[in-house]
């Protein structure tokens, strides 16, 4: 009791100075928020001016910054545009038009700017217009873009773009791959897409909704929007290691893409244990070495290396191997270890178990071998010895009471 009286004191004063410092922290806040104006926004386009080759697209950030002490909504358009242009504000799902800044804050939206075919060289300009809803604020940006009649990269279709952050997987032949795909329609309406994966005879590929469990075989999406779509893959029983490319397609009416995935398998790893003739006993005799032989197989699918032995033995016994380990067994292969077990010389005569474990790359096997220990054959001669001798005394004491 004493000790907890003194020792309120020291929680007062430790929660008074937490308070302080929160206190502390929360006014240089406010201070430093107060040197804000009340309001103040602001556009910008990353790019005002770009050069382009004929079949290219324009995608560039529009920023906002609000340098004031309140929230504010902006509204946001394209004004003007070029007749031969089709053009877009979005976020990385959504064409938006307006965008909420928090104060002391930026937010970006992206403009995206298509040309449609056979577009002549030449300056196009495009007008971006931006206002708060009590129209304090009036914002406009332009934006030049020069089209070249140089040729550039091929861009990818108008129609559909198919990606995936990670094309190449790999794994055991025995595991399920999943690989994630953005499904991005560029279409001015709404489509409906059919999926198609083409892969290794015998494996299983099908289409899952993100975090969904569900199988698919097409899917619809909003003009100019984007979905995420899964993709899993069981390959084949037994399939080998190796490389084994999966081509997947999703296509409409009026669109098509197709993306390449790849999986690597590295084959499966197990390892089998065991005897010819199936037991797992011997005899031996105390102090004297006794061998058996056991087979290691390879029941996965790769290779297995650096495969050791471990053993599990009674005190003082001694276990040895030929050979000492296995360099490497391919799929399916075998070999055959010889085990030498000798049993301490004031072993006592009863079973002992003896456990050999077998560890390989990537997989491990356990045996166990009931040995008895058996009596030494020279306490058999002395038994037979002290007997004769015993039979010879009784022999010689029959025929000594009969003379008498």
């Amino acid at each position: 009791m004493k000790r907890g009286k003194l020792n309120q004191p020291f929680w007062f004063i430790s929660l008074l100075i937490a308070g302080l410092m929160i206190l502390a922290v929360s006014s240089f806040a406010k201070a430093e928020n107060a040197k804000l104006p009340a309001r103040a926004i602001t556009m910008a386009v990353e790019y005002p001016g770009v050069e382009i080759s004929k079949d290219e697209d324009v995608s560039m950030d529009l920023i906002f910054h609000n340098k004031g002490r309140k929230d504010e909504d902006v509204e946001v358009w394209i004004a003007d545009q070029p007749e031969d242009w089709q053009a877009r504000i979005k976020t990385y799902r959504y064409t938006v038009t307006g965008v909420h800044v928090p104060s002391d804050d930026d937010k970006s939206l992206t403009f995206e700017a298509e040309p449609k075919e056979n577009i002549k060289p030449g300056d196009y300009q495009f007008r971006i217009n931006a206002r708060t809803p009590d129209g304090k604020f009036r914002m406009s940006q332009l934006v030049t873009v020069k089209v070249t009649a140089d040729e550039g990269q091929s861009k990818e279709p108008k129609g559909v773009k198919l990606a995936t952050s990670y094309p190449v997987i790999r794994g055991p032949s025995d595991a399920t791959f999943e690989f994630s795909l953005e499904v991005d329609s560029k279409l001015d309406e709404d489509a409906i897409f059919d999926l198609l994966a083409q892969g290794p005879q015998g494996w299983d590929i099908n289409f899952k909704p993100a975090y969904e469990s569900k199988y698919i075989s097409s899917l619809r999406i909003k003009s100019r929007q984007s979905t995420s779509v899964a993709v899993e893959v069981k390959p084949a029983m037994g399939a080998a290691a190796g490389e084994y490319p999966i081509n997947v397609r999703v296509s409409s009416s009026d669109a098509k893409a197709e993306a390449d995935l790849t999986v690597i398998l590295t084959g499966t790893y197990g390892l089998e244990v065991g005897t010819p003739s199936g037991l797992l006993s011997l005899e031996a005799r105390a102090g004297r070495p006794a061998n058996m032989s056991f087979y290691v197989k390879n029941t996965g699918s790769a290779a297995n290396h650096d495969i050791k032995f471990m053993t599990f033995k009674p005190e003082n016994w001694k276990v040895e191997f030929k050979p000492e380990k296995i360099d490497s067994i391919e799929a399916g292969d075998l070999e055959q270890v010889e085990v030498i077990i000798k049993p301490y010389e004031d072993a006592l005569v009863g079973d002992y178990s003896v456990g050999v474990n077998v560890e390989g790359e990537k997989a491990s096997r356990t045996i166990e071998f009931r040995t008895t220990v058996k009596a030494s054959t020279a306490w058999g001669w002395i038994g037979i010895g002290i007997i004769v001798v015993v039979i010879g005394g009784l022999f010689g004491l029959f025929r000594w009471l009969g003379r008498r």
